[in-house]
């Protein structure tokens, strides 16, 4: 007979469940959402209700110092329904609190969605719709989207970033409002040394499609996205972007040392010049430019490095102070 700990015999039960009884587990990263969570969930749990298909709900709380946590827990005690509530030793990001309520999901699909009350919960029956057709990522999009220029514009920049790394034309990679296959998300081992990101997930799927969805301006507090974060956020997707960016940059090269060879091999002969006559201030100029463009690659190269580094002393993304979970037989 062979010995399982009591962790991995939970896990064993978990996958048997993940194929039969739950079709959605619907993950919720929170992040000092006091005043908005009892009606997020309210209207969450609603919804679901009318929808009539089996499901589980997930919270995470990401490092919030307010009463989220304690909301949360008085939840979990009215709501069979809530399967798990987890609390981070500090804020670890959207992404790592996601991650954490990956980590616990037995559907057979992923709902994500913020519990800020920009997104609208009711809007989750377009998305199960096309869902039901087949596709393996449904993704939200934001129409009229209430957010700052600080927040649109880096977001603009990631949307760009992802889709080129990801090889997908989706328009607002940032939604969180997505339906994924769970067979999808768990291939890749989530956990706190592999944290979830949208781009990677997406370049695996076969079928995406897009779903029209409200957003409303954030009613209370402020979110977690700040203009610094999503630039890291950005920085991150760059760095794995890195491959594809380096080939963009030698096929850049390769025209210009092309053209410039060609430049000099017919001043032999001919007096057409293929560029305007060099100049000291144009010489200037490109230097200027290029040590510009040598400083952004070595930094990337840095970061790239960096991250490795630290890859290489495991450093966990996030850290579990308390979980709370139902009985998973």
């Amino acid at each position: 007979m062979n010995y399982l700990p009591q962790e991995e015999k939970h896990e064993e039960m978990s996958k048997d469940v993940n194929h039969s009884d739950i079709e959605f587990s619907i993950v919720i990263s929170c992040y000092y959402e006091e005043k908005s969570i009892r009606e997020f969930h309210r209207r969450l749990k609603e919804t679901l209700e009318k929808i009539g298909r089996s499901y589980e709900i997930i919270f995470v709380n990401d490092g919030s110092t307010d009463k989220t946590w304690e909301i949360l827990k008085e939840i979990y005690k009215e709501d069979e329904r809530v399967f798990s509530i987890i609390n981070l030793y500090r804020n670890s990001g959207q992404q790592a609190g996601v991650t954490a309520g990956i980590m616990e999901a037995r559907g057979k699909a992923i709902v994500l969605i913020d519990s800020d009350l920009q997104l609208a919960p009711e809007d989750l029956p377009k998305l199960i719709e096309k869902y039901d057709e087949g596709f393996d990522i449904v993704s939200g999009y934001r129409i009229q989207r209430q957010d700052s220029p600080l927040r649109k514009i880096p977001s603009k920049i990631a949307n760009w970033i992802m889709r080129k790394s990801s090889g997908m034309s989706l328009t607002d990679f940032g939604c969180t409002y997505k339906i994924y296959r769970a067979d999808l998300i768990h291939a890749f081992e989530y956990g706190p040394f592999n944290i979830f990101r949208t781009a990677d997930v997406v370049s695996r799927a076969g079928k995406c499609v897009e779903v029209p969805v409200q957003h409303f301006p954030r009613p209370y507090g402020k979110s977690g996205y700040t203009f610094w974060r999503l630039w890291q956020y950005n920085m991150d997707n760059l760095v794995r972007l890195s491959p594809r960016l380096f080939q963009w940059l030698a096929i850049f090269c390769l025209i210009f040392g092309f053209l410039f060879f060609l430049r000099i091999f017919s001043a032999l002969f001919w007096d057409y010049h293929i560029m305007n006559e060099i100049t000291p201030g144009l010489i200037l100029n490109v230097i200027i430019f290029s040590l510009l463009i040598i400083v952004g690659i070595l930094s990337i190269i840095g970061e790239f490095a960096m991250r490795s580094f630290l890859a290489l002393y495991r450093i966990p993304a996030f850290i579990v102070r308390e979980k709370w979970i139902r009985n998973k037989e």
